[in-house]
């Protein structure tokens, strides 16, 4: 602070013109100005703003008498839920930490998340039981207190906890006073990277960041108020990329979806009248190949998002065609989900689709409330030129980057040298401004000293209409070094299709020394999320070296 402005004597803060950013704040709004306006939509389960909001404190109230207080850890483990809905704002709200864990996870990686984040509560659904029971067991430190989510939709598991969620709410009050933390600076959210190699890393968030995220996602969208969310997206992934606090700020409906399914999805869509949801490619081309019985149902235009890995031009053009708008976001755990954006301009509707789905495929500019976006030399932070040809690193800065990773400053330290977080994505810098991802660092194929992007290959096979999926990762060559490989999962009735077949299609589309040297058919791993494990198709393509 300069002492000789006049405009900063005697002008400070004080409770009246400063109050901390909390994403908490959105709910008492909502119950307030919309209190019987439907906020939940979960199977038989429907909650209005006032109801959710009462749920929400009495889950704030019973953790406090539980012991829990600022900077402990509570986990939850839960399809997409209105317990889970009530979890991002029942536990922040006591400075407590909210640890959402991937429903994927197999027992060795959930103890240890529950060790490194020094648990205290864990609330489970039952139908991840088993798996719970053989993590508490291989539990190095003091085990957490188990809460059983006993839902009517789970198909098996049993309870192991010591009471029940509906048994803790009830022995809250719904009289907890609603405070959000004093420091906006104070951590919201704990959410674990899929580590390919050693542990997974946790990333810590903080409520300012959460607050900005989620009306990021308002304005990138364009979400008017009462939107009706159907979530395809897992609640535990990067906390649903802040669309719980984001569902909250224009008193919109979510509609939870327990798990991935065309005919459920296609079902609620018309049901609840769902305007909004996002997914990952994959999700969306499960839609776009679903029947044209199925597809029917949907009477109305609805707003797609999609990350995760790039999406290719010909998805969303087929989306287009099917009624669905979609845009294009990326982002990391790293910054609360999506960050950035392909915001659309109006003369790209005059462009042909194929044409405007390429432009609408590029990951794009800033989200509104990220500070500075760009593709630079990772060690001299040099930008590169915008020719939309010359690759460096993706580098972010600005509130929605996380605080850092929790217990690892050598990490954190690294993530965040020269000032910028870095990360690990290479792509282009377009004329227009528009960031274009070409590969993860590890993802680019040298071969025969030519670099190779797998996502150009991968756009290219999306192209072939058989094709429902592709996966294009290096495989060790003798005479090149490396090769593509691709990996590809047929849709229904195309199983005629033949390696030979793929290989002359992409020689049609590709430079020749782009084109894969081996293709093998099958269905492609994936995470609970619907991204490609590439991790695992390197190991598959190692049968294939030469």
């Amino acid at each position: 602070m300069n002492p000789t402005n006049p405009f900063t004597i005697g002008l400070d803060k004080n409770p009246a013109n400063y109050v901390p950013l909390s994403p908490l704040t959105f709910i008492e709004r909502s119950a307030a100005v919309h209190p019987h306006h439907v906020a939940v939509v979960d199977g038989t389960h429907r909650y209005t703003w006032a109801e959710s909001f009462a749920r929400c404190k009495r889950l704030a109230s019973a953790l406090q008498r539980l012991g829990i207080q600022e900077g402990n850890t509570v986990s939850i483990m839960a399809h997409n839920c209105h317990e889970m809905f009530e979890a991002h704002f029942g536990i922040p709200v006591l400075g407590a930490v909210i640890h959402a864990i991937n429903t994927r996870l197999d027992a060795s990686n959930i103890a240890f998340m529950l060790d490194h984040a020094a648990s205290k509560v864990l609330i489970a659904d039952r139908e991840f039981s088993s798996v719970i029971r053989e993590a508490l067991d291989q539990m190095k430190g003091p085990k957490p207190l188990v809460v059983d989510i006993d839902s009517p939709q789970a198909t098996s598991g049993d309870r192991i906890g010591e009471m029940t969620y509906e048994d803790l709410l009830a022995s809250g009050t719904i009289d907890f006073p609603w405070t959000p933390p004093r420091d906006e600076w104070q951590a919201i959210a704990l959410g674990y990277t899929s580590g390919t190699t050693g542990n997974p890393k946790g990333v810590v968030t903080h409520h300012r960041g959460a607050y900005l995220n989620a009306i990021s996602n308002l304005l990138a969208w364009d979400m008017p108020r009462h939107s009706v969310y159907l979530w395809t997206l897992p609640m535990f992934h990067c906390n649903g990329w802040c669309f719980p606090w984001t569902l909250a700020a224009i008193s919109g409906t979510n509609v939870c979806l327990r798990k991935v399914d065309t005919e459920k999805i296609y079902e609620l869509i018309e049901k609840e009248g769902v305007t909004h949801y996002c997914g990952a490619p994959i999700v969306h081309n499960w839609m776009v190949g679903a029947s044209p019985d199925l597809r029917s149902k949907k009477q109305h235009k609805v707003q797609g998002m999609v990350a995760a890995a790039p999406p290719p031009a010909a998805l969303l053009a087929s989306m287009e065609e099917n009624n669905f708008q979609i845009t294009h976001v990326y982002g990391l755990t790293e910054t609360y989900g999506p960050a950035v954006v392909c915001e659309p301009h109006k003369e790209w509707e005059k462009l042909p689709i194929g044409n405007k789905a390429r432009m609408n495929a590029r990951q794009g500019v800033r989200y509104h409330m990220l500070e500075a976006l760009i593709v630079a030399d990772p060690e001299t932070l040099e930008p590169v030129p915008a020719d939309g040809e010359t690759i460096g690193e993706i580098l972010f800065k600005g509130n929605n980057v996380m605080m850092g990773y929790f217990k690892n400053p050598e990490a954190t330290e690294n993530a965040f040298r020269g000032g910028w977080f870095h990360s690990g994505d290479l792509g282009v810098m377009h004329p227009d401004g528009y960031i274009q991802i070409r590969d993860r660092s590890k993802d680019i194929i040298i071969s025969g000293g030519e670099n190779i992007s797998s996502i150009e290959v991968q756009d290219v096979l999306y192209m072939h209409p058989a094709i429902q999926a592709a996966g294009v990762v290096a495989c060790p060559d003798t005479k090149w070094g490396e090769t593509p490989c691709a990996f590809i999962e047929l849709k229904p009735g195309n199983e005629s299709l033949t390696a030979a077949d793929v290989i002359s299609f992409c020689r049609e589309h590709m430079a020749t020394f782009k084109v894969p040297k081996h293709v093998v058919f099958g269905e492609l791993p994936k995470t609970s999320t619907g991204k490609i494990q590439k991790f695992k198709l390197r190991e598959m393509a190692k049968e294939h070296a030469v």
